[in-house]
């Protein structure tokens, strides 16, 4: 098996002709284009320049990837989705983010609760990454609990009045569009709000010991006139959030995959290579029982996601096991990560070490679209049938 290539139970032999294509051609993309900049956007916490990266990943097809071809994109399946996914995170979270904001959070809901014209002024542009979007959700005082949402809008003739701050936010300050959720008299609505409107400001976040290379901030609502045309019509209600955070999540369980195989690939290497005590580290067994436990647990999160995509392609994933490859993928990242940095010792802790890089953003990742413990609820509720969320 080649050191490059972590695939033990030959997964990657089920995949169709066109999906290892893909899966090569990204990979020689990320890894020639993109790969070289994140390191230095990590270092300076300068966030990667997605106004020249994002044309380049549209031209290969990685934004909205499963979107139809009728709006300008690619018009893939969703394991297609997934391999992108899988392939930009093993590179870095903060790029996977992006690419999954923009199909998952933004996109998605354009195309599913959009009027035709929405979708005709976004979806192209988005796909080709002329035009960038973020996600309005998180807050300040609201993050799991989506229905203590405190950013409200105010219905004023032929305009809705949006006030509140949105909060975590991935491309906030450079986004040309948000999708901003908001409560109104009748529930909560989704709203398209265009940079530049009156009374919507965004800002960039630093300090962050997480996703140093992407565009993380706070995008602020004061007497914010959204036109009446901006209202995406069907996006009404908690369950339109949580179809646009599904698709995230499911991103999010091939990513996890990606990034445990950087890890992993990274710490083989090194065991093999660092000699001490007169032999490769390599050759010891306390290390090869790491190895050995990181690898099984891809595999299995591999599987996970191959099987999961397959059912999301046949109509047939259900909300739950979307939830548990999210809550699995990501734990197995995690310890991954932490592991990979601990068997490279002091050099791990490198800023050079792509493992510390992997350990911090999957911090993130541990957190947002849904906590761990978020996750077990949503699967203990549906294994019961009781609910856990409140009391």
């Amino acid at each position: 098996m080649p050191v490059n290539d972590t695939d033990y139970y030959k997964i990657y032999d089920q995949f169709t002709n066109e999906e290892r294509v893909l899966k090569e051609s990204v990979r020689r993309f990320l890894d020639k284009e993109i790969r070289p900049l994140v390191l230095e956007a990590f270092h300076t916490e300068e966030p990667l320049d997605m106004r020249k990266i994002a044309p380049k990943m549209g031209r290969m097809g990685l934004i909205g990837a499963d979107l139809p071809q009728k709006y300008g994109c690619p018009g893939a399946s969703y394991v297609d989705l997934g391999i992108i996914c899988q392939e930009v995170e093993r590179v870095d979270s903060s790029l996977r983010s992006y690419v999954e904001v923009q199909s998952g959070l933004v996109m998605t809901p354009l195309y599913k609760f959009g009027t035709e014209e929405q979708k005709k002024k976004w979806l192209p542009a988005l796909a080709s990454g002329e035009a960038i979007g973020c996600f309005g959700l998180t807050e300040p005082n609201c993050g799991s609990d989506v229905s203590s949402l405190e950013t409200v809008a105010k219905k004023d003739g032929k305009h809705w009045i949006l006030n509140g701050t949105k909060q975590w936010i991935s491309e906030a300050s450079l986004a040309d569009m948000a999708v901003v959720w908001a409560k109104t008299d009748h529930g909560i609505q989704g709203f398209i709000v265009e940079r530049g409107q009156e009374g919507f400001t965004q800002s960039f976040q630093k300090h962050k010991g997480s996703m140093r290379a992407g565009d993380v901030g706070e995008l602020a609502f004061v007497d914010c006139r959204v036109p009446e045309e901006n209202v995406l019509p069907e996006a009404t209600g908690i369950k339109a959030t949580f179809a646009c955070l599904n698709h995230a999540r499911y991103g999010i369980s091939w990513g996890a995959v990606g990034a445990a195989i950087d890890c992993y690939e990274t710490a083989l290497r090194y065991s093999l290579e660092r000699v001490q005590f007169g032999a490769p580290i390599a050759s010891y067994q306390l290390v090869q029982d790491k190895l050995v436990t990181m690898l099984i647990e891809i595999t299995k999160a591999q599987l996970l996601a191959y099987r999961l995509g397959r059912l999301m392609d046949e109509g047939k994933a259900m909300h739950g096991q979307i939830s548990m490859a999210k809550k699995n993928n990501i734990k197995i990242a995690r310890m991954c990560a932490r592991t990979a940095r601990e068997l490279m010792g002091a050099n791990g802790i490198s800023l050079d070490s792509s493992p510390m890089r992997h350990m911090a953003n999957i911090e993130s990742v541990y957190t947002y679209q849904g906590t761990d413990h978020i996750h077990t609820l949503i699967l203990g509720m549906d294994i019961t049938g009781i609910s856990a969320f409140g009391r």
